[in-house]
């Protein structure tokens, strides 16, 4: 998960380092990228040698909502697959898996043991905002997105909605100025002055004496993590095969994409409204090629192009997964709080999100995190892919995630591929072709078959 507290660190680093032309911090104080047609980074970040450009990600047409198509996805079985939305570009696949494969998948699962799900803020992060040094009056200039002088619940929540995995609402930022006595005239706006004397730690200080509920976290579920790659069960390798013929990806990229996530919610279990993936800028690297990058960046995002979500039981109640902005005419994250309602908030305001999917037993669902750089890679996020998990009211929710981990950068991506096919070809002779590098896939491998049709 992209957090809000990752994204204040991130705004405040690119406002003093000044990134040049590709990315601007625009007033709302989002990141926008510019024009799409390269996605390189600056020469110091470069390798001398580049990779030609030999691969084009296919990328699914939606249509119109409602459309369906025919896929084919396993021997003697068509399924049909219906757009859900444009904005992100999402598909629904009912009978995806079959009652068995939900039922292994979840026996292997509770057979390895699940852990807490959490949040945390990466690694030196905190650090890296100090050694900025920012006095109080530049922060609040910073978080004053409308310059009026005073800081709005909603100014300070895009900015900083997860403190250490703590779910900020307006109700316990109220509270929290309540306790800390930060608003004295209690109009619900914080002055400079007010802000000055309330010190940028606070919040995290006043939320350690006070104690956290589970209620109050940003997600609330326990999850593990399961190999689809050889020598594992025969159903986690045919779902993987099913996950490459369903988006026409290389195999090269989805066999080295993160394991296979499960996750278990029980009644009351929650996961507020996120993104999948953060904008990458020269300043990010991604987590699965940052080591291949050969560059040292402040910061590091998970690069998922696309999320298959999968239903392993269907709930009696509650545990829809909502898309809050789903094919909105505008993206304005100050605007996801308005009149005390935060649309990111799942516990409170899932029914209030432009779409919301019943979880159905074997039913997938599937999106596009990134746009098209109009080239055949991967281009700038998709902010309406912003997703959570609504609250379970009855009974159980098992869910599993297939993550397809892409680079916007073509050439750490092949990069990184390259150096992965060698080290195999060092430890196993070469043998597995699977694992090729990016750079010379076949073009039987870009398009490995025609399984979708229009219905």
């Amino acid at each position: 998960m992209y957090t809000s507290s990752t994204s204040l660190h991130y705004f405040f680093y690119v406002h003093y380092n000044n990134i040049p032309g590709d990315a601007l911090a625009t007033q709302s104080g989002d990141a926008v990228s510019g024009a799409s047609d390269d996605h390189k980074l600056p020469e110091s970040h470069q390798q001398p040698s580049g990779f030609q450009r030999q691969v084009y990600l296919p990328r699914l047409e939606g249509i119109r909502v409602g459309h369906v198509q025919k896929v084919s996805l396993v021997p003697d079985k068509v399924h049909e697959m219906r757009t859900l939305s444009l904005k992100p570009l999402l598909f629904e696949i009912p009978g995806f898996l079959s009652e068995e494969e939900c039922r292994v998948v979840v026996q292997l699962a509770q057979m390895k043991g699940l852990m807490e799900s959490q949040v945390m803020v990466p690694e030196g992060q905190e650090e890296l905002t100090e050694q900025l040094n920012l006095s109080a009056e530049e922060i609040f200039n910073l978080l004053d997105l409308n310059q009026d002088g005073q800081l709005q619940l909603q100014e300070i929540l895009t900015h900083s909605r997860v403190l250490d995995g703590i779910w900020l609402t307006p109700e316990n930022l109220r509270e929290i100025y309540a306790g800390l006595k930060a608003d004295p005239d209690g109009n619900g706006l914080l002055s400079l002055e007010e802000f000055r004397l309330l010190g940028t730690d606070a919040f995290q200080r006043f939320l350690q004496q006070r104690g956290v509920k589970s209620s109050q976290l940003v997600r609330n579920s326990r999850h593990t993590w399961l190999y689809q790659g050889q020598g594992s069960h025969q159903v986690l390798r045919d779902l993987k095969n099913r996950v490459t013929r369903l988006t026409r990806l290389p195999s090269a990229l989805v066999d080295l994409s993160e394991p296979l996530q499960v996750v278990r919610y029980e009644q009351g279990g929650h996961y507020h409204a996120h993104h999948d993936s953060g904008p990458v800028y020269p300043e990010t690297a991604c987590t699965h090629t940052r080591l291949a990058a050969n560059s040292s960046t402040p910061f590091e995002t998970s690069c998922r192009y696309i999320t298959v979500l999968f239903y392993l039981n269907s709930v009696e109640g509650g545990g829809e997964t909502a898309f809050p902005v789903a094919d909105n005419r505008t993206y304005e994250e100050v605007s996801l709080i308005q009149n005390n309602v935060d649309l990111m908030d799942t516990r409170k305001n899932c029914d209030k999100s432009n779409l919301r999917v019943k979880p159905v037993r074997g039913t997938a669902v599937f999106w596009y995190n990134y746009l098209s750089d109009g080239q055949g890679w991967v281009g700038e996020q998709d902010e309406y892919s912003l997703h959570g998990g609504c609250v379970v009211t009855r009974g159980t929710k098992w869910v599993a995630n297939n993550w397809i981990n892409i680079d916007p950068d073509y050439q750490r991506q092949a990069r990184y591929q390259q150096l992965v096919s060698q080290q195999e070809g060092a430890g196993e002779g070469a043998e597995d072709e699977g694992k090729q590098s990016v750079s010379q896939s076949s073009p039987e491998q870009l398009h490995p078959d025609d399984s979708h049709q229009e219905l």
